[in-house]
């Protein structure tokens, strides 16, 4: 019980603090999306090469970057950089409501990749909650007369990020290590022109230094929580959580940043939170536990045979 409490805690701080990270690249207005995400990627990487050893992990990132992984980890890096600076870019031109409809519709667009790219079965909930998320981003299309292509990247390079790596079977911090192991060339090629051309941020004041360099801390401690709790506590759990960061996002734009939401968005949003109410529903009853079998109550014949119990799959 003790480790399934200290599991939630860790889970709940980093889908929080995801939550809250508009604050942080706000706090950057005038820095490039581009050179925070070189900062991002070049901070992580020196924080996690020296938690690492810590934490065991310097053996699973040699692992990802060996032979029969390295195509796929530079995949997920390509997939993990272009979510990281739409995001920051998103946050930075006072996008947020709109960057947490992405986050919203993530886990529904991951359903469905697996459908395409993994051959799963979706079951009717499954169904009836994508069919709805599709309404709304329908119903956003029309009233708006525009692609909403800021949710949509968002959506698309996370949920493919995550097809990737549950391919490479990566944990995610000797992963991420991994990811920003490749990256590293190119973020550290950018913040070195920058600075030769005189226009770099990093080191012009001690507030945006320090900033760009939290940028490590702020990536990887979430990290390690949700590597925390997700060990320790039930998917279903973790299912729920994961809405806590849109969430947080929404709020934050809606009421702290004053970002306009209209009829349209209400509309489509409303389509999009309908849809994930029936997925979390399904998620937890699908993910309960079977019964112990010496408890477990002996099937009812009927006149088809034997009857399902209730909870199982549609």
């Amino acid at each position: 019980m003790l480790g399934r409490s200290r599991g939630f805690g860790a889970a709940l701080l980093a889908y929080a603090a995801w939550g809250f990270f508009p604050l942080y690249f706000k706090a950057l207005p005038g820095v490039p999306a581009f050179e925070v995400l070189a900062h991002r990627i070049l901070w992580s990487l020196v924080l996690l090469c020296l938690v690492s050893p810590l934490l065991s992990r310097f053996g699973t990132a040699r692992h990802a970057l060996g032979k029969t992984k390295r195509l796929s980890m530079v995949a997920s890096a390509l997939l993990l950089a272009t979510n990281w600076v739409t995001y920051i870019w998103a946050v930075q031109e006072g996008r947020v409501v709109e960057a947490s409809l992405g986050y919203f519709v993530n886990p529904l667009l991951s359903v469905l990749l697996g459908v395409v790219f993994l051959r799963e079965r979706l079951r009717r909930p499954q169904l009836l909650a994508i069919a709805l998320a599709a309404v709304g981003i329908v119903v956003l299309i029309v009233r708006l007369r525009a692609l909403p292509w800021l949710p949509f990247t968002l959506a698309l390079s996370f949920g493919l990020y995550g097809l990737v790596r549950k391919r490479a079977g990566v944990d995610p911090i000797g992963g991420l290590l991994a990811e920003t192991a490749i990256l590293a060339p190119l973020a550290l090629g950018l913040v070195l022109f920058r600075a030769r051309a005189g226009v770099g941020a990093f080191g012009h004041d001690l507030r945006t230094s320090a900033l760009l360099a939290a940028a490590g801390p702020i990536t990887t401690v979430p990290l390690v929580w949700f590597a925390v709790g997700v060990r320790q506590l039930p998917l279903s759990t973790v299912g729920i959580l994961q809405y806590l960061t849109p969430t947080l996002q929404f709020l934050l734009g809606a009421l702290l940043y004053r970002e306009p939401f209209g009829p349209a968005q209400a509309l489509a949003f409303a389509f999009i939170w309908a849809g994930l109410a029936i997925y979390t529903f399904d998620f937890i009853r699908t993910s309960r536990p079977a019964p112990p079998a010496a408890a477990a109550v002996p099937p009812l014949e009927g006149r088809g045979g034997t009857l399902d119990r209730p909870g199982s799959d549609a």
